[in-house]
């Protein structure tokens, strides 16, 4: 899979945080990958595998920070696919170090046009600015 299809399947993976409690996300994970409908080698499972868990020991951080620049915003009252998108790409922003800021905004900003609603790219652009 090519990175942009593994950073489309780690939000997908990621979204489902917004549906389902914590302590089922390891079985959501699981059927996750599972899934026989999508074409990915036992490598690029590990990579999602792994990423997300890097993204979930880092969410309660993240989603404070988006709390703090997203002025008159609270994650709480976000849509679910701006918020999966920005923890996303603020993860990739501030930890991950194989990923450039201005690609990390603008995969965030191209996942908003596919997923969200209207505004949704727009939106994303404008918190993630606040970050770079």
């Amino acid at each position: 899979m090519s990175r942009r299809e593994l950073r489309e399947q780690i939000f997908l993976l990621l979204f489902r945080v917004e549906f389902n409690d914590l302590a089922d996300m390891p079985e959501q994970m699981r059927m996750f990958l599972e899934d026989d409908e999508t074409d990915r080698s036992d490598a690029d499972s590990d990579y999602i595998a792994a990423k997300y868990g890097k993204i979930m020991e880092k969410l309660s951080e993240i989603d404070g920070q988006i709390n703090a620049k997203a002025e008159n915003w609270d994650v709480s009252r976000m849509g679910k696919v701006e918020l999966t998108l920005l923890r996303l790409a603020l993860y990739e922003m501030q930890y991950d170090e194989e990923v450039p800021v201005s690609v990390a905004i603008n995969e965030a900003v191209e996942l908003a046009k596919k997923f969200g609603q209207e505004n949704a790219s727009a939106f994303v652009n404008a918190v993630l600015a606040k970050f770079a």
